[in-house]
């Protein structure tokens, strides 16, 4: 499990004018919530948690904010981005309860050289993360996933994985995570005869056995007898 701390004040008013003037003052408008406290809004510097999200899988990793002055542990349930700009419009936290698990969503990591890649197939990596319910302490960073044994035609599944003792993975234990195909066969290209026209032009070895043959049939058909 990651885990990194951010600190974050406490705002009061809320609406769409009051996130747009944060946000013109360097300031991310977010909210803390959960079961066990009402939902707080908050306010982020966005130098600071940018520069943070540039160093962390947010997805799995366990928030210890400090606002003001009150620490909590929290996971990112939800960041809100501009449409085409680069600028993050809102975040919201989940508050995490000692002994209370939760469902995340966990990356794959694909690891080793496939004999199969070697005699020319093509790995196919269907799944790249894994939902799991699982205690906020416990959350792995990644799932690796070792390709090495797999060969041409083979697949892994959800039910082939490693996974530590106290997660529990939501997904479909059938469910294929990544296979490794043949590659593609070279098309066939077919030899057609040049057309001119509706009419095939025959080449000219054949065209010549062909002209002889008539000759010879010519010239073997009796001679017609001169008339008197």
């Amino acid at each position: 499990m990651a885990s990194v701390q951010f600190t974050a004040e406490t705002r009061s008013d809320t609406g769409k004018g009051v996130a747009r003037k944060l946000r013109a003052a360097g300031r991310i408008p977010g909210i803390i919530y959960g079961h066990a406290r009402a939902p707080q809004p908050l306010s982020l510097h966005t130098k600071d948690f940018v520069q943070l999200l540039e160093k962390v899988s947010y997805a799995t990793t366990v928030f210890e904010l400090d606002v003001a002055g009150t620490k909590s542990n929290a996971l990112i349930r939800e960041i809100q981005r501009h449409p085409f700009k680069k600028q993050i419009l809102h975040v919201d936290f989940q508050e995490l309860v000692a002994g209370e698990k939760v469902t995340v969503r966990v990356p794959i990591v694909y690891t080793g050289a496939s004999v199969g890649v070697k005699e020319g197939g093509i790995i196919d990596q269907i799944m790249h993360e894994l939902s799991i319910h699982v205690d906020p302490m416990q959350i792995p960073n990644h799932f690796e996933v070792d390709v090495t044994i797999l060969g041409i035609g083979h697949s892994l599944h959800v039910r082939d994985l490693a996974v530590p003792e106290g997660v529990e993975v939501l997904d479909d234990q059938d469910a294929t995570v990544c296979t490794c195909g043949a590659p593609k066969a070279a098309e066939e290209v077919a030899v057609v005869a040049p057309v001119e026209g509706d009419i095939a032009i025959e080449p000219e070895v054949l065209a010549k056995g062909k002209k002889e043959e008539e000759e010879g049939a010519e010239a073997a058909k009796p001679a017609k007898p001169a008339k008197g």
